[in-house]
C-alpha cells in the first residue's frame, strides 16, 4: 500500500518496500513496548566509503511528504529523497549471537564496502 500527496495507489504499483516475518514481528513488538508510533521509518543519508548508508528510525511522526508503504501490517514511512535508493528493498531482522539488527536486500545496490555499513547505487 501506498499514499502520499493524494497519490495512493499511483506509485504502489510502480515501487515497492517490503518487511520479513521477523522484522514485522520486531517493529510491532518495540512499538509495542514504546506505547508510541506509527511504524518504521527508512532512508539514506550520504556517508561512509561507499557513498550512502541506511538510516532506521521508529517513525514517531507522519510528514505530509511521506510515502507510506504497509506489509505485514506495519507501516514503513519513506522520504521522497530516499525512495529511489530504496525502492524494491525487503527489510530483515536478523538475531547472531548477541547481535540483533535490521538487514536489508535492496536490488539497486552496485557495491559495499568491506565493513558493510554504507553502499554504493
Amino acid at each position: 500500500m501506498y499514499s502520499a500527496l493524494g497519490l495512493t495507489g499511483v506509485i504502489s504499483s510502480l515501487m515497492s518496500i517490503s518487511l520479513t516475518e521477523s522484522a514485522a514481528n520486531r517493529v510491532r513488538s518495540f512499538l509495542a513496548a514504546r506505547g508510541h508510533g506509527f511504524g518504521l521509518r527508512l532512508g539514506v543519508r550520504k556517508t561512509g566509503c561507499s557513498g550512502f548508508a541506511y538510516v532506521v528510525n521508529y517513525a514517531d511522526e507522519v510528514h505530509p511528504e511521506d510515502v507510506v508503504f504497509e506489509d505485514r501490517g506495519v507501516k514503513v514511512f519513506v522520504d521522497p529523497g530516499s525512495l529511489a535508493l530504496v525502492d524494491g528493498t525487503t527489510v530483515d531482522f536478523v538475531k547472531q549471537g548477541l547481535n540483533e539488527a535490521f538487514r536489508f536486500r535492496n536490488p539497486n545496490v552496485k557495491g559495499e564496502c568491506g565493513c558493510g555499513e554504507s553502499f554504493s547505487v
